[in-house]
């Protein structure tokens, strides 16, 4: 089935999810900037997030809402959670009916601590939402390197209508139906990216990160599990699949981040010289709002959040977490629900 899809946002995520959607359906991206928009068209790739890529043939670009949607069923959102609903509200009066709205943000909206599929929710109430998500490098995924990801939607029908847009022989696509915790492993692992980027910026060792990205695992899982999330879904390409990859590559902006904050750059000289958005900056205090708000415990994050918000040092933050009370590793709560 050919059918006409949106992409609405033209940063590095988002063209490169264009361009796969493109080779076998018409696909609109739509770029906030009109002379990104044209310079697009003219050279066909987005030379400010994503150069060297080609934009293929049945990918048209644009900046007008109403262009974009035009006999579109399917919208991928891949605009960051701190403007995701200012977009979607002017995709609510730019679209028809809508089928779907696939979130491609990996954040909590800041002032309300909702995750994007709550946003549509609002804003476009009865269109379904969901999310792609995983561990997806936008350059590495454009360039064909073998990689793989999950859309989770609550219908599994309508999850299996997104997978056939996205799968490719280099981009292997799984469904689900865990929007809660594919969202809430997207939004909490840039925030552990941040804290395992300040580890590695003040010259810490493996061991180190190894731990950031296990207890962060470990966060991740009760936080999610306590909003309704499947325990399965952390141990995923969702949960530990992203974590890894976000925690680990230098072409992580989250960890590139944190990287600074632990050479001892602040804040806001690190984010002024960066051309695209590390969401965790942004969704740190609202992630620890929301676990607050149910009873979960998150050292790492809440470590993170003071740094980004300058009421401690990155070393400071580090020597917090290790002086924190011993006690059992596993949380019984994580555990319910697997089989023995």
């Amino acid at each position: 089935m050919t059918e006409r899809v949106a992409v609405i946002g033209a940063g590095s995520w988002g063209t490169a999810v264009a361009t796969i959607v493109a080779t076998t359906h018409p696909t609109t991206l739509w770029a906030r900037s009109d002379d990104l928009a044209a310079a697009m068209r003219t050279t066909r790739e987005n030379g400010t997030y994503l150069p060297g890529v080609e934009l293929p043939e049945g990918l048209a670009v644009t900046s007008s809402l109403d262009e974009a949607l035009a006999g579109t069923g399917i919208v991928f959102m891949a605009v960051p959670s701190h403007g995701f609903r200012d977009v979607l509200i002017g995709v609510r009066a730019s679209a028809g009916s809508l089928d779907a709205v696939v979130s491609l943000a990996k954040g909590i909206e800041m002032g309300t601590n909702l995750r994007m599929s709550q946003v549509v929710a609002e804003v476009l109430p009865g269109v379904p939402a969901g999310v792609l998500t995983g561990p997806n490098l936008a350059r590495e995924v454009a360039d064909g390197h073998p990689a793989a990801c999950v859309v989770a939607l609550p219908d599994k029908a309508l999850a299996e209508r997104v997978q056939a847009l996205v799968h490719t022989r280099t981009f292997r696509t799984y469904t689900g139906t865990d929007v809660v915790g594919c969202e809430i492993a997207g939004a909490t692992k840039n925030v552990m990216a941040i804290a395992a980027g300040i580890g590695d910026g003040l010259g810490l060792g493996d061991n180190t990160r190894a731990v950031l990205i296990t207890r962060g695992l470990a966060e991740l899982g009760r936080l999610g599990v306590s909003l309704g999330g499947k325990v399965l879904t952390f141990g995923g390409l969702a949960g530990v699949g992203d974590l890894v990859a976000t925690c680990a590559s230098p072409q992580s902006r989250n960890r590139s981040v944190g990287f600074a904050l632990g050479e001892g750059r602040s804040l806001d000289e690190i984010v002024s010289g960066m051309q695209m958005v590390a969401e965790g900056v942004k969704s740190a205090g609202p992630l620890v709002g929301l676990a607050q708000a149910h009873g979960v415990e998150m050292p790492i994050a809440e470590q993170v959040q003071a740094i980004v918000e300058g009421r401690c040092s990155p070393a400071e933050a580090l020597m917090n977490l290790m002086r924190r009370p011993s006690r059992p590793e596993w949380d019984e709560a994580l555990l319910r629900g697997l089989s023995a």
